[in-house]
């Protein structure tokens, strides 16, 4: 078999829907963010990031730099392998007891991603719980789906955000074991779910609670803990997982929860044991981090002023946008080939970096430009950003267009 024709004869498909992946070649500069320099086609140039995950800026911040210089300076830059041989670091064990704080939790496990914690958190759970079912939202990420799929538990997906659904299925389990597993802040539409009325369903049913708050965590609560803390819900809930590659500014994830689950996920779950360990340095600096953002209100307060000033101004133009509660704008196209057109008119004619959101990712006819404002974005930069959406509406007539 000629496996290169296979390969690319599927890749052209997806070129000609409009939903291949080009991925801009970026380079950051410590301090300079949300500017970056583009090395594209035509040369670098410099450009402003709008679609980045890093909410606050802190890994721009000096404290975050200066402890992961420090700490690799002091202990090099590898872990030494996995945990289980050999990379159990000191920072490790400093950053746990940092993220079990942060959540009101007797204990916390570290991963390499967020992605892999859920996967093998949700993978273990649903394989080594006998008879378990796991009841799954709707829209939860693909890192949950695969960690379900892999634990080869039964799934029973309940309708995004539906309390009264769940109910329903919950009943319809009987007394075997149950796993919720649901997000805090749904990261392509930007809503929040309701997440006291999930836990009294859960509750009422004797399930096991599973929250990932990957785009909550430093985000919200009074130190960063999530929605869960904002709303005085972490007690409630018995896992609580997360990231630190997104408001935190590093890399890796994590789990909360008492000690024996966290000692249970650490002795079964393949995704922690056979992988590599965080660098030190990189554990370090998160520690940092989630300490800043727990007596800091100032990178939060500034980010949501930023939040607001955008949504006002594209409000005042007429230009939609999800409406929802959290700091997610996702300005809605509904076709992949204009998304994919008007990002790359931003990125080469107003030096404007936003990723067109396409399936799989969501559902086609949904397609999406999904803009994260951060306190690191002047009102300068949303005027310019504003300027060039509203030019780009009124040249494609775009207004009858969106979904």
């Amino acid at each position: 078999m000629d496996f290169d024709t296979l390969f690319q004869d599927q890749i052209d498909a997806l070129k000609n829907e409009g939903n291949y992946r080009i991925f801009a070649d970026l380079e950051r500069r410590c301090g300079e963010f949300p500017r970056v320099t583009n090395h594209g086609p035509e040369g670098r140039r410099d450009v402003t990031v709008w679609c980045s995950n890093d909410y606050l800026g802190m890994s721009q911040h000096p404290d975050v730099v200066a402890a992961m210089v420090d700490t690799t300076r002091a202990c090099g830059t590898g872990a030494g392998g996995t945990r289980n041989i050999s990379g159990t670091a000191h920072h490790h064990i400093a950053l746990e007891a940092e993220l079990a704080d942060l959540h009101g939790k007797d204990d916390a496990l570290l991963f390499s991603s967020g992605y892999v914690s859920n996967w093998a958190a949700l993978g273990t759970l649903g394989a080594r719980i006998p008879n378990a079912v796991i009841l799954s939202d709707a829209l939860n990420h693909a890192s949950m789906i695969e960690g379900i799929r892999h634990s080869r538990a039964d799934k029973v997906i309940w309708k995004h955000n539906d309390p009264r659904d769940l109910d329903r299925k919950l009943a319809a389990c009987g007394d075997r074991p149950k796993i919720v597993a649901f997000e805090s802040v749904y990261s392509m539409d930007g809503d929040i779910a309701p997440l006291a009325e999930i836990i009294e369903v859960a509750e009422r049913h004797g399930a096991m609670t599973y929250l990932d708050e990957v785009h909550a965590v430093g985000m919200y609560g009074p130190r960063g803990g999530g929605v869960a803390e904002r709303e005085g819900l972490m007690d409630r809930i018995d896992i609580i997982e997360g990231t630190l590659g997104k408001a935190f500014g590093c890399f890796g994830g994590y789990i909360t929860g008492t000690k024996a689950l966290c000692d249970f996920i650490r002795s079964f779950s393949s995704g922690f044991i056979f992988t590599t360990a965080l660098p030190p340095a990189v554990a370090a600096a998160a520690r940092t981090s989630i300490a800043h953002l727990k007596q800091s209100r100032t990178e939060r307060e500034a980010q949501k002023r930023q939040v607001e000033k955008l949504r006002g101004k594209l409000d005042a133009l007429g230009i939609p946008h999800l409406p929802n509660p959290s700091h997610i704008i996702p300005v809605m196209i509904g076709d992949p080939v204009k998304c994919r057109m008007i990002s790359d008119v931003l990125m080469n004619d107003w030096g404007i970096y936003v990723q067109p959101i396409n399936y799989p990712t969501v559902p086609k006819g949904t397609e999406r430009l999904r803009f994260t404002p951060g306190p690191l974005h002047s009102d300068a930069d949303i005027d310019h950003l504003v300027a060039a959406l509203n030019g780009l509406w009124s040249q494609c007539a775009l207004s009858r267009q969106v979904a």
